[in-house]
């Protein structure tokens, strides 16, 4: 398959049909909207917009979550319609979610022609995670990275390791100390399966963790049967990721919009 089939197929499962244990799912004429019970929250994860009538599409959305008092995102994936959807968003007080120099790349591996260096033995000290399991690594993993808090990563991993086959959560360990993480979703009814996490803390790095843990993921993953591994790769990232194999498959980004803002646009 070549980029745009992949591309036309992830639309299709990962955004149209896209199926989450946390979510609702609401179709719509021009949108395709997930809501979220605790946090409350909702996502556009998919839309059909004109130039004609996207500002009206985007002010019923708002009205809709403002009522409820709701936060949501809206998705724009590169080739969204109309092209200027992500400059109407912003008109509107929507916030992107990701700094300048990110460009949102989403990038795809098709797991029939893998790269040798991926399905080589992992020597590493890697530890699948099984519930209860050793969450609390990953969330010390992750605070030290990013900084802030993830009990609510916590609890979702939680919740979904409950869901028989739905994620695998691993932890790289150096001497019986957590510094490396990552998790892989597998999406039912779907060829696509998604990586998550790949987080090392910052000493531990340039030691091929990273590579291990994503060796693992791809392996359980081919031995699944899955097609295809997609990650929502960070400018860091998407260079190795791309050494092993990583094609760039669109880009994506999500526009924050909070309730009470003003729903007009700050433009004519």
């Amino acid at each position: 398959m070549n980029v745009q089939e992949i591309l036309a197929l992830y639309d299709n499962e990962l955004r149209v049909e896209f199926q989450d244990p946390d979510l609702r799912r609401e179709s719509l004429p021009l949108v395709v909207r997930y809501l979220r019970g605790n946090p409350g929250m909702g996502f556009i994860r998919y839309s059909r917009l004109s130039e004609i009538n996207a500002n009206a599409a985007i002010q019923v959305q708002m009205a809709y979550f403002a009522e409820r008092n709701l936060p949501f995102e809206w998705d724009v994936f590169a080739d969204d319609k109309p092209s200027d959807l992500e400059e109407r968003l912003l008109a509107y007080g929507f916030k992107p979610d990701l700094e300048p120099n990110d460009p949102g790349a989403v990038l795809v591996l098709d797991l029939q022609v893998t790269l040798p260096p991926l399905l080589t033995l992992v020597t590493a000290d890697v530890r699948r995670v099984a519930p209860p399991g050793h969450l609390d690594d990953v969330i010390h993993i992750e605070e030290r990275v990013w900084g802030g808090r993830f009990d609510w990563l916590k609890v979702r991993l939680e919740a979904h390791l409950a869901l028989p086959g739905y994620v695998s959560v691993w932890v790289a360990y150096v001497d019986g100390k957590p510094v490396c993480c990552g998790w892989l979703y597998y999406h039912p009814h779907s060829h696509f399966a998604t990586l998550r996490g790949g987080s090392t803390l910052p000493a531990y790095r340039q030691r091929g963790l990273y590579t291990a843990l994503l060796s693992i993921r791809v392996q359980e993953a081919i031995k699944r049967g899955y097609r295809f591994l997609t990650v929502d790769a960070s400018p860091a990232s998407r260079p190795i990721l791309e050494k092993l194999g990583f094609q760039l498959l669109t880009y994506a980004r999500s526009y924050k919009w909070q309730s009470g803002q003003e729903a007009g646009p700050s433009r004519p």
